[in-house]
């Protein structure tokens, strides 16, 4: 899993105007849940543009103000007109215990449906999973070497290891769409 690192600074004080003080300074406030105590902290809003506008998951270093600490993206909050990071909730990482993400799907391979003249369709593009952090991939790599027209790769047949799947089964990953000019072709 790929790694970044976040320098912040403690809160002082907590409240919506203290908050909006940080926001007009380019902060943004931000909480870390799950160690011992919650740690109340803010970073400025340009150290979250590689971690939030990617399709990576990422490991971060939160350090705040000399004090180090592992931890995973949680939620990410933006204003509904402006789109602007308003504040970021962070999982505290503990040895151990398990954190539920939402990792990248990776399609791999050529599809013979596709080679017929079929579209490759990905219908969902991050599956939660829940497990440690040390075995959760980067990314989720879905074999389409099998697919064919009008056929689906669905989350039961994806295998995993040292991680549990948290999506329905049945679910559709990827799949083969059959264009308008072979329907009537195929089966035939």
């Amino acid at each position: 899993m790929k790694q970044i690192e976040i320098v912040g600074y403690q809160r002082a004080n907590l409240g919506r105007a203290e908050s909006q003080a940080i926001r007009a300074e380019g902060n943004v406030p931000c909480v870390l849940y799950g160690g011992e105590s919650q740690v109340h902290f803010y970073a400025p809003a340009i150290l979250f543009r590689q971690l939030l506008y990617t399709p990576n998951v990422f490991e971060v270093l939160l350090n705040i103000e000399g004090t180090e600490y592992r931890a995973v993206l949680q939620e990410a909050q933006f204003h509904p007109v402006s789109d602007v990071l308003l504040h970021v909730d962070f999982l505290e990482v503990v040895p151990g215990k398990p954190v539920k993400l939402a990792v990248p799907v990776r399609l791999v391979g050529t599809a013979p449906g596709v080679q017929k003249g079929g579209k490759l369709v990905t219908r969902v593009r991050k599956l939660r999973v829940k497990g440690t952090i040390e075995n959760i991939p980067e990314f989720i790599d879905v074999d389409v070497t099998g697919l064919d027209l009008g056929k689906s790769v669905r989350v039961g047949q994806i295998p995993v290891s040292n991680i549990e799947m948290l999506e329905q089964a049945s679910n559709p990953v990827a799949s083969i769409e059959i264009p308008r000019a072979l329907r009537g072709t195929v089966g035939k």
